[in-house]
């Protein structure tokens, strides 16, 4: 669970404050935040021992460093305690790996639910919000299938996305909604159920707007990129030619995540979306295998991502002994590796590496540290 770094002990400023001061510079995109903080320091960053007047940044940007609003800060922070949500900031280990590697990954996360979920691998289920019957139909079985070796994210919109969520829970799987407003509104009212639903059976809420946030046209597109962003691929169920869905299938591609799109009928204009990614190179789904023997070096060594708690001791036994002989884990020494290392001695992709070793570091058999990773179980 997160550490206390959202809390403001005895009025010190924690990382919290400082990252949140950080995301409310105005006009400055994500990634050169970053680098501020990574040139200066979180901290210096914020002292007056800092000269930016040529650092290329305009006055109101400037003046947002020298003369940070610490009490609208802590306000957020307040707020967000008080609509029993957490804030996950840039550089805390709960912060998702496969999100930092976007090009514009947000500053800080506000949750409610099941953090663990961050770490596991997921799937993204998107699509029209006025789809078919057969659409529907299909994004909420194919969810459901799907929920063994992923956890589901979607967006919590009418439509294929409140069926994928539906699918993962009626199949006792884990989901994650990424929404579009502060999370002490629900968009649209209608799932208030829904999204209870999803809390309620260890799911999760996640937002990179601040409590008090409402809706904006702006928003979605942010949104949806958080939501591919999140995912090791993306799977449009049923789209439009001008659906918000391609959004998220460009944001996934751009990304370097895959894309997967399920074929209909030509009469169908709910569905020209798809047909035109299939055209661009989306992969053509039939059914989950098709998804999964994409991933086979992550959903391999997978947590049984089901919420069913009665497992057989000798299954469990089972799993642990094969991870404790996975190739993955026997490129991690018991003296600080290197993701980098890791990489080259399993001749894999960067992000299955790093999914794959959160799994291992979930099932305690490996911890990050800084600098890399170290093996804990010597067994």
């Amino acid at each position: 669970m997160a550490n206390n770094i959202n809390n403001r002990v005895n009025g010190a400023l924690t990382p919290a404050h400082y990252w949140l001061a950080v995301k409310a510079i105005p006009r400055l995109a994500s990634h050169k935040k970053i680098a501020l903080v990574e040139k200066f320091g979180l901290t210096a960053l914020f002292s007056a021992n800092i000269d930016l007047t040529h650092s290329g940044l305009t006055k109101s940007q400037r003046f947002a460093i020298s003369s940070p609003d610490w009490q609208a800060v802590s306000k957020i922070i307040s707020d967000s305690a008080l609509c029993h949500s957490q804030i996950i900031v840039f550089d805390e280990p709960l912060y998702p790996a496969l999100l930092k590697e976007i090009y514009d990954p947000p500053i800080v996360l506000f949750i409610r639910g099941n953090v663990d979920l961050l770490a596991l691998p997921k799937i993204a289920i998107v699509g029209s919000r006025n789809a078919s019957v057969s659409g529907r139909e299909i994004a909420h079985q194919l969810a459901g299938q799907l929920t063994t070796n992923f956890v589901i994210t979607s967006g919590l919109a009418l439509g294929i996305d409140a069926q994928a969520h539906l699918g993962a829970l009626h199949q006792q799987g884990y989901t994650i909604a990424v929404v579009a407003t502060g999370l002490d509104s629900i968009y649209p009212s209608r799932h208030k159920s829904l999204q209870k639903d999803i809390i309620t059976n260890d799911g999760l809420i996640i937002s990179e707007f601040a409590p008090g946030v409402a809706p904006k046209a702006g928003h979605f597109p942010k949104r949806n990129r958080l939501i591919s962003g999140l995912s090791v691929g993306v799977l449009v169920v049923e789209a439009s030619l001008k659906s918000g869905s391609l959004i998220t299938a460009r944001c996934a591609l751009e990304q370097g995540r895959e894309v997967f799109a399920v074929p209909s009928s030509i009469y169908n204009t709910q569905a020209k979306g798809c047909h035109w990614l299939i055209k661009q190179g989306a992969k053509l789904i039939e059914d989950i295998a098709d998804i999964v023997e994409e991933f086979e070096d992550i959903v391999t060594d997978s947590l049984n991502l089901s919420r069913n708690k009665e497992k057989d001791n000798s299954t469990v036994k089972s799993k642990k002994q094969h991870l404790c002989n996975d190739p993955m884990l026997a490129s991690v020494g018991y003296e600080i590796t290197p993701v980098d290392l890791v990489v080259s001695r399993c001749n894999l992709p960067i992000d299955v590496v790093l999914t794959r070793l959160t799994v291992l570091e979930l099932r305690g058999l490996v911890s990050a540290v800084p600098g890399g990773y170290l093996k804990l179980n010597r067994g």
